[in-house]
């Protein structure tokens, strides 16, 4: 799933996103995307919420683009605070005035004036643009506490006393999708209940094996057939609960990728498709010489599958 985009003009750090051709279409995808589009026309804010690998930010630039809108997007990090999102002080501007009317007396006049700068959430609301929160749970919960009056009062509070302008009316096409990932635990935090009442929350989960066919098919430029063979084999390995890190629709990608440029069949006999399988598919934990006999079972039980799907 991709989606065409590129920089506005005169909007710093907007983006002008188009529907990508290559989306892929599908009764799964259809409804989310159309269930989505629903709520936010309605005016509210949607979240999805997946594991690794369920196409959440594709999903999300999708409907935001659906929505004909610049939009705005925001990476949830650690290090954000308030200020990363809506904006501060930045600089100074320095105005001087002489005087010299009279020529034997010289007036001089100094005036220093603090620059405010806004971030990407105070320019979404200001214009009315379309904020995607990517991730926006890695970013700590007291940072994303300046969302919950735009979200539900419609008003966004400016962290500054030196404007005049100490609140702003959120505009009325402004519109957030967000996405977080529920089973990662590093760097992750809680989202407040506040928060979480205040969208609608879409949980998205692996695509049914047609689904996935096609988008490895669209992503890859492999022949449906091949890739079918590459979706079955990756979600008979992720049902047998034999690995170290749950192999997703990216897994699936990849194998089909390489193949598909080095012009790989998807056999068993070809020990060159084998390989990238072992590569992409195989342990990502660093065993312990005690350990490689588990390495080791793993590796024949995905050589079983190989066997069964790729013969």
């Amino acid at each position: 799933m991709t989606i065409a985009s590129k920089p506005t003009t005169g909007t710093r750090n907007a983006l002008s996103l188009k529907p990508s051709l290559d989306f892929v279409h599908t009764p799964a995808t259809q409804e989310l995307a159309e269930r989505a589009q629903a709520y936010m026309q309605a005016g509210f804010p949607v979240h999805f919420r997946g594991p690794a690998g369920t196409g959440k930010t594709t999903l999300a630039l999708h409907v935001a683009a659906q929505l004909g809108r610049p939009v705005m997007l925001i990476v949830g990090d650690e290090e954000f605070s308030t200020s990363d999102l809506v904006g501060g002080q930045q600089g100074y501007r320095y105005k001087r005035v002489v005087d010299r009317f009279i020529h034997s007396v010289v007036k001089y006049e100094e005036d220093a004036v603090q620059q405010w700068v806004d971030n990407r959430l105070t320019t979404a609301c200001r214009e009315g643009f379309t904020l995607v929160y990517d991730e926006f749970t890695r970013s700590r919960p007291e940072a994303n506490n300046v969302l919950l009056t735009v979200l539900e009062e419609g008003l966004l509070v400016l962290p500054t006393m030196t404007r005049g302008d100490s609140y702003l009316k959120v505009h009325p096409n402004f519109r957030a999708i967000f996405t977080s990932n529920p089973q990662e635990y590093a760097g992750v935090h809680a989202s407040q209940d506040a928060l979480r009442d205040r969208m609608v929350t879409l949980d998205l989960d692996y695509y049914d094996a047609e689904t996935e066919t096609m988008i490895v098919s669209s992503q890859s430029n492999l022949d449906y057939d091949a890739a079918a063979r590459v979706v079955k084999l990756v979600r008979d390995f992720r049902d047998c609960g034999s690995y170290d890190q749950t192999p997703t629709m990216r897994a699936c990608v990849q194998i089909a990728r390489v193949i598909a440029q080095q012009e790989i069949m998807p056999l068993v006999y070809d020990h060159r498709f084998v390989n990238i399988c072992m590569d992409v598919l195989g342990s990502k934990k660093n065993y312990t010489s005690r350990e490689r006999d588990q390495r080791e079972k793993q590796r024949v039980l995905l050589m079983q599958l190989i066997e069964r799907h790729c013969s």
